[in-house]
């Protein structure tokens, strides 16, 4: 496929998902933001009473088109990354009160692996970060100003406001309209016979609106990322360097076609700019290795591999101590993927040395430090298939320390499962595991690890059972259906166990023919 045709396939989904956040009303009276204080609660456009889209509507729908998001390759399914921009995005959203709205929507911030400079916000608060957008961000200021930028999209229910102006029966069709674009299952000509058709009109007349939605979110946005504490010229700084991109190589970046940017939008934030003090902040060592991470990721499998390893060697020139740590992160973890054992090692251990120049054992190293994230990359390569024994032991002891340390980290949780199945320890991981998944129920690879312990336990019918909950989760309701009858037929099924199997279906059976009626009604 040419060059210029793959980045229109890429930038076409972008598109839709604009054509959602055009919607938006104009704000009548806004306030000029001199007058708004970081502590003022965000502003509402319209009545939400006259709304069709209920929020727990738009969740829903979110919800149904993650599940299929989730099942495309591209989606960047990468715990340690997930974990940075869950906690950069849930930090800006709590930095302003009022952000979550009336209901105390949840955000979830995910990363896709498309080269594509990008971001997008679908309903019900997912928010989705391209690789290269992440890798194009030179600060964490630049990448807070295109985060809160969507965040303003979710929390001004820009999306929610178009769509609970069409008939309920319609939103399903539109949500995979939506998604046949996110996820590049359709042919391009074909995607485009469809905008050239009755729809495209309706996509159109949607764009035609954008301009009010993209200003209230730079205003939100703006707001928002002052209030966290970063840079607020970042954003103007990003904006503009998009701008020079388009001009020089005679094409618009993904963000700016599906965020159209208009000379009057720089001129307001340059205004907010100057009514605020400057705040400059050094970007978190954790920006950097998620970068690191994310362009390993984005090139596997890829001609672009061997450029990811010169352009690691080039940044270990750099002065920056941050950036060379980085550098040796990334060659680590290039050749975990590589396979490269060794290889890995000893860049993790010289990347280790550079944040810890002086003595000081790694188990001392603070969450400010990348401690989380480095410890993950450690148990990464001390769990890799061929260790030997006593590695994987030493991974186990590693893991424990470390999801005490960070608690709070789902990837070293994760991590900590998988060292005491790997060290030949299922009962305590079935324990650890139990636990974990009453607090943490939509969490679908716990359940994998825990399917994964009660097949080491020899737990037939406890195995499917684990199972059948991550296909739930999953939204393939089928499949689960499917283990709970290989649960129900397992030599070591108890009396007990029947009992919940039997209710468990009869759950799931609902849903499917619920399901199956509402696609009927549309």
């Amino acid at each position: 496929m040419p060059p210029a045709r793959a980045r229109r396939r890429r930038s076409f989904a972008v598109l839709l998902v604009s054509a959602v956040l055009g919607a938006a009303p104009a704000l009548a009276g806004d306030q000029p933001f001199s007058q708004q204080s970081n502590a003022t609660r965000l502003p509402t456009l319209g009545d939400t009473s006259r709304e069709d889209l209920s929020p727990i509507v738009e969740r829903k729908l979110g919800e149904e088109i993650m599940r299929e998001i989730r099942r495309d390759r591209n989606y960047l399914d990468d715990d340690a990354i997930g974990e940075y921009l869950n906690n950069f995005g849930g930090a800006l959203v709590d930095a302003v009160p009022g952000t979550r709205g009336e209901t105390g929507a949840d955000f979830t911030f995910f990363p896709v692996r498309d080269g594509a400079i990008n971001a997008f916000a679908l309903p019900g608060g997912f928010i989705g970060i391209h690789s290269g957008l992440l890798l194009a961000a030179q600060s964490e200021s630049e990448l807070a100003s295109v985060v809160s930028h969507e965040i303003g999209h979710v929390s001004q229910r820009h999306i929610a406001r178009m769509l609970g102006q069409q008939r309920q029966d319609m939103l399903l069709p539109l949500a995979s309209f939506i998604l046949a674009a996110l996820a590049a299952k359709a042919s391009p000509d074909a995607a485009m016979g469809v905008l050239m058709g009755g729809q495209g009109l309706a996509v159109q007349r949607q764009l035609n609106f954008s301009r009010d939605a993209e200003r209230e979110a730079d205003r939100v946005g703006f707001q928002i990322m002052g209030a966290g504490g970063y840079d607020t010229s970042g954003m103007v700084a990003f904006f503009k360097r998009l701008q020079s991109a388009s001009k020089i190589y005679g094409e618009i970046p993904a963000f700016l076609s599906s965020h159209p940017l208009t000379s009057e939008r720089i001129v307001d934030i340059q205004a907010r700019i100057k009514e605020t003090p400057y705040r400059q902040r050094p970007d978190s060592i954790e920006f950097h290795l998620a970068k690191a991470r994310a362009r390993v990721l984005q090139d596997m499998g890829t001609t672009a591999r061997r450029d990811t390893r010169t352009t690691f060697q080039s940044q270990l020139a750099l002065q920056h101590r941050h950036q060379q740590a980085a550098a040796q992160y990334g060659l680590s973890f290039l050749a975990l993927k590589e396979g490269d054992l060794a290889g890995a090692r000893s860049w993790f251990d010289k990347a280790r040395a550079t944040m810890r120049p002086k003595e000081g054992a790694f188990s001392a190293m603070p969450a400010s430090d990348g401690g989380a994230m480095f410890a993950v990359l450690d148990l990464d390569i001390k769990l890799a298939p061929g260790q030997p024994k006593e590695v994987v032991q030493q991974a186990l002891k590693d893991a424990a320390e470390a999801a005490s340390r960070y608690p709070l980290s789902r990837a070293l949780a994760r991590q900590y499962a998988d060292a005491m199945i790997s060290a030949g320890k299922p009962d305590d991981a079935t324990r650890y595991l139990r636990d974990q998944v009453q607090l943490y129920r939509q969490d679908a690879k716990l359940y994998d690890l825990l399917a994964r312990a009660y097949s080491n336990q020899g737990k037939i019918a406890l195995q499917h059972m684990a199972l059948a909950e991550s296909y739930v989760l999953a939204g393939a309701l089928p499949a689960a259906v499917a283990q709970l009858d290989f649960a129900r037929k397992a030599s070591d099924v108890s009396f007990y166990e029947q009992s919940v199997i039997d209710a468990r279906e009869r759950e799931l059976k609902a849903r499917q023919k619920e399901e199956k009626e509402d696609e009927k009604s549309r």
